[in-house]
This record gives C-alpha cells, sequence and structure tokens, in this order.
C-alpha cells in the first residue's frame, strides 16, 4: 500500500459495510486522525472513524457490522504490512453529541487491540462492548476542526462543540505518565506531548506529526533530537533508536511545560 493512494479504498468499503448493515438508522460516517489530517502512514497510522446513528444499534445489527469491519481490518492489516496499525471506529448516537457529552457514551468500538477479544467471542464483545471514553472529546474536536465527512449528515450539524478544557482534558490524559511509560511507547509519546503544548500554548488542534514539527520551533535545541527521531519513525515506518536517560528527560521537560501554560 502506497503512502499516496490506497486508504481511500477502505473508506469506501467502510461506508458500504455501515450504509448495508445499519441501513437507516446510519446519519453519518467521519474521517478524523492522521488521513484526514495530511500525514497518514499505512505502516504505523490507523483509519480513524466515527459513525453517528440515531439509535442504539440492537446486537444482531452490531454482529453484522462488526464482522465487515473486522473484514476490512484484517485486510487493510495484509496489504499495509503493518503489526499495530488498522482500523479504529467508534459508533456515536446523536443525541450524546450534539450537545457534548463528556465523558462521551459510544455504542461500539473496535480497535486492533480488541480483535482477539471479538474473534474468540463475538457474544461477549457485542454485550460489553459501549460506554464512556474520554479520548471521545479528542477525536470529535479534530474531527470538527480537520475531519472529513464520508457520508452523511454534515459535521458540524452531527457534533456540537467540544469545550476547550474537555479537550485538554483528553489529550492530556494520554501522556499523564509519560515519563514512566515513554521509553515503551517512545514515538506516540514524544509527538503527543509536543502537541498537549501546542494546543495548551497556542490553541493550536494539531495531528502528531505536526506537533513534532510544532515543537522544533518552540522547544529548546536540546531536545530537538529526539523529536527529529521520533518523526523519522512516524513518517517512515521504520523503528527508530532511543535513548532512555534522553526520553525520560524529554518527557519531564514537557510535562513541566505543560503544567507551567495549563496554570
Amino acid at each position: 500500500m502506497k503512502k499516496s493512494d490506497s486508504f481511500e479504498k477502505y473508506l469506501t468499503r467502510f461506508v458500504e459495510a455501515a450504509e448495508e448493515t445499519i441501513g437507516e438508522n446510519l446519519l453519518g460516517v467521519y474521517l478524523h486522525g492522521s488521513a484526514a489530517m495530511g500525514c497518514f502512514n499505512p505502516k504505523s497510522s490507523d483509519l480513524d472513524l466515527l459513525v453517528g446513528v440515531r439509535a442504539g444499534l440492537d446486537d444482531s445489527t452490531k454482529r453484522h457490522f462488526m464482522d465487515r469491519v473486522v473484514e476490512l481490518h484484517e485486510d487493510f492489516v495484509r496489504e499495509s504490512g503493518s503489526n499495530h496499525a488498522g482500523i479504529e471506529m467508534s459508533v456515536l448516537l446523536q443525541k450524546d453529541c450534539k450537545p457534548f457529552i463528556y465523558p462521551p457514551p459510544f455504542d461500539l468500538h473496535f480497535s486492533a487491540m480488541h480483535l482477539k477479544w471479538y474473534k474468540e467471542n463475538p457474544e461477549d464483545y457485542i454485550l460489553k462492548m459501549k460506554g464512556t471514553d474520554e479520548d471521545l472529546a479528542a477525536h470529535i474536536t479534530i474531527t470538527r476542526a480537520r475531519g472529513r465527512c464520508l457520508f452523511g449528515m454534515p459535521i458540524e450539524d452531527f457534533f456540537g462543540e467540544v469545550p476547550a478544557e474537555k479537550y485538554f482534558d483528553s489529550i492530556r490524559s494520554d501522556v499523564e505518565n509519560a515519563e514512566s511509560e515513554i521509553t515503551e511507547n517512545t514515538t506516540y509519546l514524544v509527538l503527543n506531548l509536543a502537541r498537549v503544548l501546542a494546543f495548551k500554548r497556542e490553541g493550536l488542534v494539531l495531528s502528531k506529526a505536526e506537533g513534532g514539527h510544532w515543537a522544533l520551533e518552540n522547544i529548546p535545541s536540546e531536545y530537538h533530537g529526539i523529536v527529529k527521531a521520533a518523526l523519522a519513525e512516524y513518517e517512515s515506518g521504520v523503528p527508530g533508536q532511543y535513548d532512555e536517560v534522553e526520553a525520560r528527560q524529554y518527557a519531564r521537560f514537557m510535562l513541566n511545560m505543560i503544567q507551567i501554560a495549563a496554570a
């Protein structure tokens, strides 16, 4: 799969699956994340999707839709050659999105980390995979700011405005343990710390790649090396090499800057 092209066919197939299984209850399908923000890499990027519905899906509809989503996810992974990217999607009810509710409720969710659970026990998955998710505040904010409507209602008609403090809570929760976790997920946390700081300082809604480039213009040069390494890995899909001490120092510095900006 080339960076520049083939995810579009998966978007088409996803919309078709939603239309065919959800039917008239389907109000919209929306793309957010890297594919909507111009920094998609098939080796490292998910296809991030939100599905808008009028009413909650019954179990049979969920099962049929999930079967199609899993098939699509596995085709995407096979073609991209990625071990960790794929389809990530949440089904949201209109009444929960406009006006915005926090933490946002969801009726169904799927990502690569849940594939094994669904394939081994789909009945249990369908029964339990619903609730609330703070991350959706970030997803909805990005959809409103940078997203793409693939089907149905315009974005601003389906999604209400997310208060800035809720978006900040959502993205900050992803990085709050960065100092202890950064050696395990270095690229993700290096770039996410940057975009959290960019939002708190300047109100910018950025992708991970854009956050990294922003950091190169706005943080001390002693941290540019680790940011450049994270950007190189994110943009190429080739694993980078990081110094653990340097990574923790960067996380400590960025968390302190975020705390100062939020004060």
